[in-house]
């Protein structure tokens, strides 16, 4: 049966038949996103019943209602999905571009760097926009020393890259140390609420939603690429993809985006580990499904999580790092003692 009778022609069946298999996973992800923005928002020391705060989202509730969702819930729980969904696709980037399933950008010393940029920044007293930027510089930092270290007189490989990272990672690590030692008593709190993850000042959430859009936006039509790519650069190359060029801007993409990420929260561990290792266990491998779902259930862990962080010992609030790793920890475990 030709097209012109109704029928689908060989071109568009492949991307008819990929449309249909990666809409489900995706549409369920999504109500689930919803769904765990709006358990975030409505709940806390004043619970909110799904009556008022539709109330609060149509213009109408009652002023405290408003303030608390407008002004404190509502932005800490997008800020919370998205940098969930930053950290995941990083480490589901991070994982192709390593081909291990055990990589994670925070291996590679991003978070280390971003931590010492921000806690100069605390211990000069500056502000919270100032420990932002540093912290982000401190990332981007980082990266170029990571990168530059690995990639020496010749061409880097993946194990180079790894390792590099590793030992970068552990000097800044020594520089935090020392930090924390010879800061002052009373900004330790402080400090170290931020190198555990906090989101309790996240609130304009806008910028990491949408670095997480367009970076999902710019990733998926490499999803093709990036499946060849996972399976080796020397098919890759045999199959004409720039393998090169290709590893550059995974590599750099991921390092902004968990700039991003440690910018708006912190450092907040386990989610560019455990999410994407586990969508491709229930998932499979293919990127283009990958990419959008680890961004979902990557914001999905985080928000839930920090609910569970500023709710558990109320009114005291726990940092969000400390709940990802509690959950992440024993899930990636089983997923390990599964997958063997």
């Amino acid at each position: 049966m030709s097209a012109a009778d109704g029928g689908v022609s060989p071109a568009n069946a492949a991307p008819a038949v990929a449309a249909g298999r990666l809409l489900p996973p995706l549409l369920i992800l999504l109500c689930l996103g919803v769904a765990s923005v709006m358990v975030a928002v409505a709940v806390g020391s004043v619970p909110i019943p799904l009556p008022e705060l539709w109330a609060v989202f149509t213009g109408e509730g009652s002023a405290l209602h408003r303030t608390l969702v407008l002004e404190l819930r509502a932005p800490r729980a997008l800020a919370a999905f998205a940098v969930g969904g930053l950290l995941a696709v990083a480490g589901a980037l991070m994982q192709v571009l390593l081909r291990n399933p055990l990589a994670d950008p925070y291996v590679l010393g991003l978070s280390g760097g971003a931590a010492v940029g921000a806690l100069a920044a605390m211990l000069l007293g500056l502000g919270a926009a100032i420990v932002s930027g540093a912290a982000f510089a401190g990332a981007l930092l980082s990266t170029v020393l990571v990168f530059g270290l690995a990639h020496g007189t010749g061409s880097w490989t993946p194990t180079r890259l790894l390792l590099t990272g590793v030992v970068v990672a552990a000097g800044w690590g020594a520089v935090i140390t020392f930090m924390l030692a010879v800061g002052p008593t009373e900004r330790l709190p402080g400090m170290l609420y931020w190198l555990m993850g906090d989101l309790t000042y996240a609130r304009t959430p806008w910028i990491a939603m949408t670095t997480v859009a367009v970076a999902c936006l710019l990733a998926m039509p490499l999803g093709r690429s990036l499946n060849v790519l996972a399976r080796g650069p020397m098919q890759a190359a045999a199959l004409g993809v720039p393998v090169r060029a290709l590893e550059w801007s995974i590599y750099i993409g991921a390092s902004l985006i968990t700039a991003v990420a440690v910018t708006t929260a912190g450092s907040i561990g386990f989610v560019g580990l455990v999410v994407p290792h586990m969508l491709r266990l229930v998932l499979g491998n293919d990127q283009r499904l990958i990419l959008p779902a680890a961004a979902l259930a990557g914001g999905i862990l985080v928000t839930l999580a920090d609910t569970l962080a500023r709710t558990m010992i109320a009114p005291e609030q726990l940092p969000v790092g400390v709940i990802t790793a509690l959950l992440g920890v024993p899930t990636f475990l089983y997923l390990l003692y599964r997958s063997r």
